[in-house]
């Protein structure tokens, strides 16, 4: 194996189900040959890696002879007990056969959400890496509700890279990377705004639930968590080498930008917001381009309920989010004000990230 010319030491390789489950099988051909590449990467090349994986919830509904994904949350938490130990008895079996022990990590909202879990994930995962095994990460999905859910793995992915300050995200898919109008790989992606945004759709396998869009919004975590972050061709010969070693040429690269705080980090994507605030043009525009604090003047409308110091959503007319911050009010107290002058900023520009230029 070449070895790459940039000093990509600890990797996060997201593994989406579509890649060893087709059809109503797991397909161990492909589990195999991406493990083996996973071992050369660590064995030969010397790499920390950490896997973020799917397919707990498709192995379940193979094992429940389930057409469909289940719609019954109990249902769909049944199917995902009974997959994840499918999951990591195939992914345990595989790393065996070169020697490397792999270990167990599920994860919800609630462990990024909370300051104390936030640092005992991230020093498990760490104590994992110094012990040669290799993490395998997934959400909790036997316990998961809809409020502490990501919904996907590729955000998850995103959020374990930042956790353990890795030096590259590789989201493994079955497409060869973001496609342009003309349906030609991008290789290089400088900025993701509204234009790299339309360009993605969702996706119609019935067993995930994630798709291009989801894969943008993670790949803009990592960017700017100054993590780059490439999205390739799980099927593609020794990709996860090739991805490693120049991932211009083998996928799409979101190139890293200057990492946010670790405050601004959190506020961002660190925990999900309680409520959200919607603000006129002129509000958006003073938030954007000239660096101010939010009034209540600016805004329109509150929508959910939150408290003060709670995470917030801003959103403008369109319904577009473009910012988020820590509330300085309870929606309550924001509500009766809306479009009228207040006392202090309903948020401050130090408690204020924006998702876009």
């Amino acid at each position: 194996m070449k070895r790459s010319s940039k000093k990509y030491k600890r990797i996060v390789i997201k593994i989406g189900s579509s890649l060893f489950y087709s059809g109503r099988k797991l397909e161990l051909s492909r589990f195999f040959e991406i493990v083996s590449q996973l071992s050369e990467l660590i064995k030969a090349e010397g790499k920390e890696v950490i896997v973020v994986s799917s397919g707990a919830i498709a192995l379940g509904m193979e094992s429940m002879k389930l057409a469909a994904r289940p719609k019954q949350l109990p249902l769909l938490q049944a199917a995902a007990a009974i997959g994840q130990n499918e999951l990591m008895d195939n992914y345990r079996g595989q790393f065996k056969k070169f020697g490397i022990n792999c270990a167990q990590v599920l994860l919800t909202w609630d462990d990024f959400d909370s300051r104390q879990r936030y640092l005992n994930a991230r020093n498990t995962l760490l104590a994992l890496l110094r012990l040669g095994r290799v993490p395998v990460v997934n959400e909790n999905d036997t316990i998961s509700t809809d409020e502490i859910k990501f919904g996907d793995n590729d955000r998850l992915s995103a959020l374990v890279a930042k956790l353990v300050e890795a030096d590259l995200l590789v989201m493994l898919s079955d497409v060869d990377g973001l496609l342009d109008k003309e349906g030609r790989v991008i290789r290089i992606v400088d900025e993701i705004g509204a234009e790299i945004k339309s360009l993605a759709c969702p996706t119609k396998n019935r067993t995930c639930v994630g798709g291009m869009i989801t894969k943008i919004e993670a790949a803009k975590i990592a960017v700017d968590s100054g993590i780059p972050c490439v999205i390739a061709n799980g099927y593609k010969e020794r990709i996860v080498a090739s991805a490693v070693i120049a991932p211009q040429d083998n996928g799409t690269l979101f190139v890293s930008k200057k990492g946010l705080s670790a405050k601004e980090h959190w506020i961002a994507f660190g925990t999900k917001p309680k409520g959200k605030i919607v603000v006129d043009d002129g509000a958006k525009a003073a938030l954007i381009n000239k660096n101010k604090s939010l009034l209540a003047v600016g805004i329109i409308d509150v929508k959910g309920e939150f408290d003060a110091r709670e995470i917030i959503s801003i959103l403008d007319k369109n319904g577009e989010e473009f910012a988020r911050g820590i509330s300085s009010f309870s929606s309550s107290a924001i509500a009766g004000n809306t479009g009228k002058k207040f006392a202090r900023e309903v948020v401050h520009r130090n408690d204020l990230v924006m998702l876009q230029a």
